[in-house]
Order: C-alpha cells, then structure tokens, then sequence
C-alpha cells in the first residue's frame, strides 16, 4: 500500500538509478524507505525527531539526507525530472524578472514621532543630562560665585 507521502513505483524506477550506492559498511536501511521518511519530514513540516518509525531511526534519515545533499544527489534528482519533463514537453521555461524599487519615506527612517527633541548646547541631542565634564564646569562655576 502507498501511503500519501510515499513515491510511488513509477517514481520510484525514476529515482533509483540517480541514488549513490553504498560500497562500505554493514547493510544500510533501504534507500526507497529513507527517501520515503525525508519526503514524509519536508512535506509535513516536522522536526526530524516525529518522523514515523516506519521509516527508520530519525538519526538515520537526518545522516542521510546531509549526505546526499551534500554529495549532489538532490541536484542530480532535480536536473533528472527537469530534464525528463522538458523533453516530454511538460516544462515551460518562463523568467519573469521584477526590478521594482520601494523606498521608504523619510519619516519611516526612526525619527521620534513629534518631532525632533530641542538640542542642548551641552550635548549631542536625545541626551538627558550634559556630559559629566559639563556638569563640573557650571558646579564649579555656582560654587565660586557663592564665595
């Protein structure tokens, strides 16, 4: 029985022959059933951990997808159908290419809403409380006065 996330035997025909095998190490999980588990994973939209038993331990379907991802497998499947869909006639090479620009108003580039804050002569604005050597300055000065 095929369930629905599974290849079917036609795809599956397709697929076999582009899959690398495997010269070391002791027998591996069946590749149909580990191909099966990575599909059901990207087609549900699961963590790696929830994929079913049925297709084998979680560990091994990860492994093997990083695998094949990064030895080209996938590449070799991807260029294989395309190719086999534009010879059927099946595939329409269309580029659409949009060079739309969206710019921003001027006021969405963080300004405080109001306005700008009043500018104290003591410091950059948006700043409190003049510099510490500032506050010296006018204490020192209140205090010479006093005298």
């Amino acid at each position: 029985m095929i369930r629905r996330h599974e290849l079917s035997d036609a795809e599956w025909e397709f697929v076999r022959p582009l899959l690398p095998d495997s010269l070391r190490g002791r027998k591996r999980l069946d590749d149909r059933t580990v191909l099966n588990g990575i599909m059901w994973k990207f087609r549900t939209g699961t963590a790696w951990r929830d994929v079913p038993e049925r297709y084998g331990s979680w560990a091994t379907l990860h492994t093997r997808f990083r695998r094949w991802a990064k030895d080209g497998t996938f590449e070799r499947m991807l260029r294989a159908a395309q190719a086999k869909a534009d010879a059927a006639g099946d595939l329409e090479w269309l580029v659409s290419v949009d060079s739309t620009i969206v710019r921003a108003h001027q006021h969405a580039a963080g300004a405080r809403k109001g306005g700008s804050a009043p500018r104290d002569s003591a410091g950059p604005p948006g700043r409190a409380f003049p510099p510490a050597a500032a506050r010296r300055r006018v204490i020192g000065r209140i205090s010479s006065e006093e005298q």
